[in-house]
């Protein structure tokens, strides 16, 4: 319930920035009579939850107040909306529901009733890959701001499924320590969970009012875990359908287990590849295909040559980038950014937030470092290398005649993407590695924020009226990331 009445307040208090009198388009409250009045049935989900954080209603309009109460009445229905999401599979890696997944999401929009409701298919994208469908939206409710809100609706493959205690296309609520109840699923929190949180709050504002309090553009791409190979070729041909917007909002489910919460927008870049190195390309070892793994004795193997070739582009602990010219142009942080990680290293407990994600330790035990590393670094990363006997157990003697690994480097102001690959095949060519290919996979540039904005300045009230502890964001343009820990609720980008 908190975070259905969290997006509420948010967009009713945008609006209420607006320096233009509205009063002429108050919506009025749908009489009771016109309600059939359903039987009481126990509630399967308490909507206060086992929270101590208390909103101050006392802040809010009767309106709001009767938004409030309805999602509560209907707390069920709307968990069980996400439920049937979360069992619509939609993994854009493999294509597995991603077109019934579109439609779906269209359905909800319909359902909604914005006037305009499409599926865009991408075809073939910049890199050579197929984009997957795009829905677009547009609920125009005749209000002086328009919202753009950005949803994915694509999730990651389920790849440890021997991890996963309760099957992941099902949404069961269970016991989860510390937690009384939550809910197991893929895309309950990235970012199905948040999405139909926001879907469910904007139906209950128009079941009781009859109306949005702001128009409303939607954008859900099904190409995120896959650098958003459709949504960056949408934008590119139908940028016309964005106009108008007074600020794009992503909503995320990253609130801490102690409730703490901030506002962030800006996104570092994102260049992804693949690194092959092949006995064909090399003229060394397997040429055709895999052999017999005894051969090793006489023939030399790509897959060592591999290992040797990325050391020769890492420092030995993995951490920096051994490539000339990798860090040049990176913009050193401004010092108002610099003192607001300042008083965020007070507040953090290493040990907790390496917990909370699963890791045994940080790079660095120091606090401020850290926060230096998780809201403004850059990174270098293998997400995945294959080839050969990729089988779990047993033996199997194979030297193999190829080995890909899969890349991405997070970059910041004012690098650049392809450039860093560029400066990659450089230095591949120069370590005595010509032979190895580099595939371009897909870049995403970085964008930066201006927190001291209208819509800012709503989800930073609402937080006030909810009682959300909260660091507000520097006042100012940063490149401040999320940072990924326990300190994040909303996402909140202005479009200027």
């Amino acid at each position: 319930m908190r975070m259905a009445c969290v997006f509420v307040t948010s967009f009713s208090l945008f609006v209420a920035c607006s320096d233009t009198d509205n009063s002429k388009q108050e919506s009025p409250i749908m009489e009771e009579a016109a309600r059939p009045v359903p039987e009481p049935i126990p509630r399967m989900i308490r909507p206060e939850g086992d929270t101590e954080i208390k909103p101050d209603l006392n802040q809010v309009s009767a309106e709001l107040r009767g938004i409030f109460e309805h999602i509560d009445e209907n707390i069920d229905s709307h968990v069980m909306n996400l439920q049937r999401w979360i069992q619509q599979p939609s993994i854009s890696n493999t294509g597995e529901g991603i077109p019934e997944s579109a439609q779906y999401v269209k359905g909800l929009f319909d359902e909604l009733g914005c006037q305009e409701t499409r599926v865009f298919e991408m075809g073939e994208t910049e890199w050579g890959s197929q984009g997957n469908p795009v829905v677009y939206a547009k609920c125009d409710e005749g209000a002086d701001r328009t919202i753009l809100a950005y949803w994915m609706y694509d999730t990651m493959p389920i790849t440890q499924p021997d991890l996963w205690n309760y099957p992941p296309f099902e949404g069961q609520l269970v016991e989860q320590p510390p937690f009384n109840k939550v809910m197991i699923g893929r895309g309950a929190t990235n970012t199905k969970g948040p999405h139909m949180v926001a879907w469910n709050a904007l139906m209950s504002i128009k079941e009781v009012t009859g109306t949005l309090p702001v128009n409303v553009i939607f954008v859900a791409e099904g190409d995120e875990e896959r650098m958003s190979l459709g949504l960056q070729k949408f934008v590119a041909e139908h940028s016309e359908l964005l106009e108008g917007a007074d600020a794009l909002f992503f909503g995320l489910a990253s609130q801490g287990a102690s409730g703490g919460a901030t506002v962030w927008g800006s996104s570092e870049g994102c260049v992804n590849f693949e690194l092959t190195t092949s006995g064909a390309k090399w003229g060394r070892g397997p040429v055709y295909g895999d052999i017999h793994g005894g051969r090793k004795r006489a023939v030399d193997s790509p897959a060592w040559r591999h290992m040797t070739m990325l050391a020769s582009l890492l420092t030995p602990d993995g951490n920096h980038a051994a490539v000339e010219g990798f860090y040049d142009n990176m913009v050193p942080l401004a010092k108002i950014e610099l003192a607001y990680l300042e008083g965020l290293a007070d507040k953090i407990d290493l040990k907790v937030a390496a917990r909370n994600i699963g890791v045994g330790r940080f790079i660095t035990d120091d606090p401020l470092e850290y926060l230096k590393m998780a809201r403004y670094g850059t990174s270098w990363n293998m997400d995945g290398i294959f080839g050969g006997n990729m089988y779990g157990g047993g033996a199997g003697a194979i030297l193999p005649s190829k080995i890909t690994s899969k890349h991405h480097i997070r970059y910041i102001p004012n690098m650049d993407g392809m450039d860093l690959a560029q400066k990659v095949r450089a230095q591949l060519d120069k370590n005595g590695y010509p032979d190895v290919e580099m595939n371009v996979v897909g870049n995403i540039p970085w964008s930066r924020v201006n927190y001291d904005t209208e819509i800012v300045q709503a989800m930073t009230k609402t937080y006030e009226i909810f009682n959300i502890p909260y660091t507000p964001p520097p006042a100012t343009e940063s490149m401040l990331l999320a940072g990924f820990g326990p300190l994040t609720c909303g996402v909140v980008s202005h479009s200027a």
